[in-house]
């Protein structure tokens, strides 16, 4: 079985670097939305305090390394903007104040881990954020990467049938808004998450609020809306096509589903290269129209497998020692300590499974999934804890670390 080669490549190499300034010394508390207070760890501080340039590899970014920043891992958003911003606030990469969207991680690296899209209504509001922010944390020596999921690709194969009806609406406003710019989506896109919302009740406004269901061509113009922004080649197709469904950060993998020896002896690279392509229209096999199997199809693809993520009491035994042995095989081929994915909510949060070496950080926050409390996973020095608040009588974060 071949294996790829894992490298980290320079940025004379790749002619790609961010500016590292000094680290701030960060305040004790913040407050954060609900009355809550964010606790900061000295230890972020003083790992940041020794980085160096931040240097990416490849088109999507596949491999980036930074040395001694801090890593953040959200998971699952699905459509739903408070509970992104609660998520990102949480983890003290954003401003709490509601109507500001100010990048408060200086040098952290922030990795969202796919399926931006569908079951809520705010999809292209999230995806304006963390652009928005990315150009901010860039500034500031640190940055911001998505990986796709396997609903990211579903609405570029045109399957819609997971959207919130919301997001038809937003769909259509955004391409109005698009108008206003003259066609110039770099803008219109990392500007949109600012008006959004007070464009969304000016538009519930027009039409007495609800999505009737007998009102067929409010229908119809939000599936058009919704096809010709995420078509192949479509603006919104061509902007998830700049991130990877596969990401090497330091020493640990991000993915959807989660990464299988098969994938890394068919290049991760490759596998980034042709779902990317595909995404943006320009695949080189015209004559297969479908996705690239191995990373969007099938139980066993990218976006999609559970084997690292499925409950364990779900499973046998020999199963979950399987698992484990699978994730351990995996992690030592790309010479990576951990692999963090989404895909599948877990009842009770963040959580490592596969002997410690696999952490699952979806945990279905959105109102379209459980609905649950945001939790994120941060990973600084090579060693992971879960951030989540605790609702006692001091209503503070409560910090799980697991050595």
């Amino acid at each position: 079985m071949a294996v790829l080669p894992f490298r980290l490549l320079t940025a004379a190499t790749t002619g790609l670097s961010f500016s590292t300034p000094a680290c701030p010394t960060p305040s004790r508390q913040h407050r954060v939305a609900g009355g809550g207070r964010l606790l900061f760890s000295s230890v972020s501080c003083r790992a940041a305090a020794a980085v160096g340039p931040i240097t990416v590899t490849g088109d999507p970014p596949t491999f980036v390394s930074a040395p001694g920043r801090r890593i953040v891992a959200v998971g699952d958003l699905h459509g739903d903007l408070h509970q992104t911003r609660a998520a990102l606030v949480m983890a003290g990469v954003l401003s709490p104040e509601s109507d500001a969207h100010v990048w408060t991680g200086g040098q952290t690296i922030l990795v969202q881990v796919g399926d931006i899209l569908d079951r809520g209504e705010d999809e292209i509001a999230i995806l304006s954020l963390l652009s928005s922010l990315n150009v901010q944390a860039k500034s500031q020596g640190g940055a911001v990467f998505q990986v796709n999921g396997n609903h990211e690709t579903m609405n570029v194969e045109g399957d819609f049938r997971y959207v919130d009806p919301g997001s038809f609406d937003e769909c259509i406003r955004y391409l109005e808004y698009l108008e206003e710019f003259d066609g110039n989506w770099d803008d219109a896109f990392v500007n949109w998450v600012n008006v959004s919302q007070r464009s969304k009740e000016e538009y519930r406004a027009s039409f007495n609020g609800d999505w009737l269901p007998l009102n067929f061509v409010k229908k119809q113009k939000g599936f058009a809306a919704r096809a010709s922004l995420l078509k192949q080649g479509g603006p919104l197709a061509c902007e998830l096509a700049r991130h990877p469904v596969i990401l090497n950060v330091n020493d640990w993998i991000f993915c959807h589903g989660g990464l299988l020896p098969h994938h890394v002896a068919y290049g991760i690279e490759r596998i980034n290269a042709e779902v990317s392509n595909w995404m943006r229209g320009s695949s080189e096999d015209s004559d297969d129209p479908d996705l690239p199997f191995i990373a969007t199809r099938g139980y066993d693809s990218v976006v999609w497998t559970r084997l690292y993520s499925q409950d364990s009491v779900e499973r046998t035994q020999r199963s979950w020692n399987l698992s484990s042995l699978i994730a351990e095989q995996t992690l030592k081929s790309v010479g990576a300590k951990g692999m963090v994915v989404g895909h599948t909510p877990q009842n009770r949060g963040v959580n490592c499974k596969c002997d410690g070496k696999v952490w699952c950080v979806d945990v279905g926050m959105s109102y379209g999934v459980l609905h649950s409390r945001p939790e994120v996973l941060e990973i600084v020095n090579d060693r992971p804890r879960v951030l989540k608040e605790q609702r006692d009588s001091y209503d503070e974060m409560e910090v799980l670390d697991y050595l």
